[in-house]
């Protein structure tokens, strides 16, 4: 299926500046409101751009040989700058996504067991029941329904931590979730200027106030599970056989201790932010998407019909339904700029920079860059079709990052989003109520500035 080239469908994004780098109150108040905005038009045709500037050196680097240098050849060189841990380092300090060195790579080896192809194949079931109990109780019918659909992500990716995850112990706490969370993103994880000043951690913060309460939420509800469940395991309970208790019984390989509970909590906080949302987003920007493109959505409606989540080869019958995503995904990748710091002088794309410098790689701009895609602002999924898919460089695109701190739960979100949007579409018909493209805004994840809300109706026989 090919599109002629009017209908190609190019969905809005921010206006993009002309000019040089952005002094520093301007910096500070983009890096503010929205971080999308201040990569210029240069960005998305350079492979990549230098500067040195009050912050010291910064390096946007977006062609695949610097990329992969960086995330796996010289990945030991370079970590997570201070920058996000000043941010996100209140909630999620002892997490698999702000650890660094052997603290890192002790987490990362416990946890790789229970991430394994193997262990997301028992989870297949559970995940397609939850979605469709979630579609269901939407209680569609031919007249139709607007849903907040990013509210409604949210809560379906929700439901399905919650039952893979906690057994639906967190069950009934959907909306309390959300709200928490939405503030947090909100307030607490927008770029605070004196974080980017570097001021010392007790100088307040605003954003930080507005968000204790949200973040208090998340602490104190993970904190009671995990102490319920350890307490119950410690009684000789037969504990149930889900992650939660997979984290807590983990041992070290290395003959080392398990992790503590600190350190449970702020994974199970990790894979909320990082898992939970990120998959919320990336659904409710691919619902989008298809309500733009009826044709498109009509493939991925055939493959929904066929969609039988008991055969070993279900994920090979939706080759459609990934690619939608994974072009979603490209044009709005959950998780946009990723930063890190040098630890010792090196050299990336003829570029020498000095221990300190700040590396910046932006799947934003990677994955709309001119120099690597062909008209790189369309949604032209059949990129991503089995038999197209092996002329895209690897280090191309990188929604879930790449090398040794690749997403742990890649595997994990990629099943649950095919298997949500299968469920979804054998259902529903996915409609627009208006003209107006959302616009996407950088708050930790790529979210629409204002809630998309589309018309869904029952499916004709």
């Amino acid at each position: 299926m090919t599109l002629a080239a009017d209908a190609v469908f190019r969905p809005a994004i921010p206006p993009r500046r002309t000019g040089g780098p952005l002094s520093l109150l301007p910096f500070l108040w983009i890096s503010w409101r929205d971080p999308i905005r201040m990569w210029s038009e240069r960005h998305f045709t350079e492979p990549q751009l230098y500067g040195n500037s009050a912050f010291g050196e910064i390096l946007v680097v977006s062609h695949p040989e610097g990329v992969r240098h960086v995330l796996t050849e010289n990945a030991s060189s370079y970590v997570k700058g201070d920058l996000q841990r000043r941010v996100l380092g209140p909630m999620l300090a002892e997490g698999l996504l702000l650890t660094e060195g052997d603290a890192w790579r002790r987490v990362r080896r416990i946890l790789a067991p229970l991430f394994t192809p193997a262990k997301m194949t028992t989870l297949n079931a559970r995940m397609a029941e939850v979605c469709q109990a979630r579609v269901a109780g939407w209680s569609l019918s031919q007249r139709g329904r607007v849903l907040d659909i990013d509210s409604e992500m949210s809560g379906l990716t929700f439901d399905i931590l919650s039952a893979t995850m906690f057994s639906d112990e967190l069950g009934g706490e959907a909306r309390g979730f959300e709200r928490a969370l939405n503030q947090f993103l909100a307030n607490g994880a927008r770029i605070d200027p004196l974080d980017v000043l570097g001021a010392p951690d007790w100088a307040p913060r605003l954003g930080r106030l507005a968000s204790f309460g949200s973040a208090r939420f998340f602490e104190q509800r993970v904190t009671r599970l995990v102490e319920a469940r350890r307490a119950r395991i410690e009684a000789g309970d037969m504990p149930p056989q889900d992650l939660l208790s997979a984290l807590l019984l983990a041992r070290d390989e290395n003959g080392g201790p398990g992790l503590s509970d600190e350190e449970v909590a702020a994974n199970i906080l990790t894979f909320i932010l990082a898992g939970h949302e990120t998959t919320a987003r990336a659904l409710g920007w691919t619902l989008h998407l298809l309500s733009r493109q009826p044709e498109y959505m009509a493939r991925l409606q055939a493959e929904a019909d066929a969609f039988d989540v008991s055969d070993p080869q279900w994920a090979e019958a939706l080759p459609w339904t990934r690619a939608v995503l994974d072009e979603t995904m490209r044009l709005f990748p959950p998780a946009p700029t990723m930063a890190r710091k040098a630890l010792a002088d090196d050299e990336i794309g003829g570029q020498p920079i000095k221990a300190g410098a700040t590396v910046i790689i932006s799947p934003w701009i990677l994955q709309r860059h001119s120099l690597l895609w062909e008209d790189p602002d369309a949604f032209k999924p059949e990129r991503f079709l089995p038999q197209n898919r092996k002329s895209i460089d690897r280090y191309a695109y990188i929604p879930f990052s790449a090398g040794p701190r690749v997403c742990i739960g890649a595997a994990f979100a990629i099943q649950e989003a095919v298997i949500a949007l299968a469920s979804i579409l054998r259902a529903a018909e996915v409609e627009p109520i208006t003209t107006i493209e959302p616009r996407p805004v950088h708050q930790i994840t790529l979210r629409s500035r204002e809630p998309m809300r589309l018309r869904l109706r029952t499916r004709r026989s």
